[in-house]
């Protein structure tokens, strides 16, 4: 069985966060151009939101629980190693598709249970939201990339060829 349309789109949107950071070194990726956080941090966040819904909500497990400390929205600024968060972020989404390789049309539609009640979002709209950040951080790393002058910088959207569109009937 194929994944849902979503989750390839989703897994589109992670193959083009790694084709815009390919060839960053450290000290760049841990570079701050205020108010943008670092690079390296935008890489741990992204990973934080798919361990908080994926892997804890979805599957029940913790993995990096102190990570949302670290890179969380609203916490302070910091310049993690990039090495780092690439390792954390390879095993986050590892672990969230062990869930989203489950992900039919009926589950889009359904709340997680947290705390005892239904989080707000249903399990389709997390995913969107998922997507949608995503990009927002693919083209926020790559303004960072372009002021700090990077060259040759890949343009944006890449092959698709294995991300089309299908229809879900």
């Amino acid at each position: 069985m194929s994944p849902h349309l979503l989750v390839t789109q989703l897994r589109f949107a992670r193959s083009e966060l790694v084709r815009c950071l390919d060839g960053i070194d450290e000290a760049d990726a841990s570079r701050q151009l205020l108010p943008m956080n670092s690079i390296s941090w935008i890489v741990g966040h992204l990973a934080n939101q798919e361990t908080r819904y994926w892997v804890r909500l979805g599957q029940g497990k913790a993995l990096y629980p102190e990570l949302n400390d670290k890179v969380g929205y609203g916490k302070p600024p910091n310049t993690p190693p990039l090495h780092e968060m690439w390792a954390v972020w390879k095993e986050i989404t590892a672990a969230s598709d062990v869930y989203l390789n489950t992900v039919t049309p009926e589950i889009l539609l359904t709340h997680f249970i947290f705390n005892g009640k239904p989080v707000a979002e249903s399990v389709g709209t997390m995913l969107m939201r998922n997507i949608y950040h995503y990009w927002y951080h693919i083209g926020e790393a790559c303004a960072i990339r372009q002021m700090m002058g990077h060259q040759n910088l890949p343009e944006f959207v890449g092959d698709m060829s294995w991300a089309v569109y299908r229809s879900e009937c």
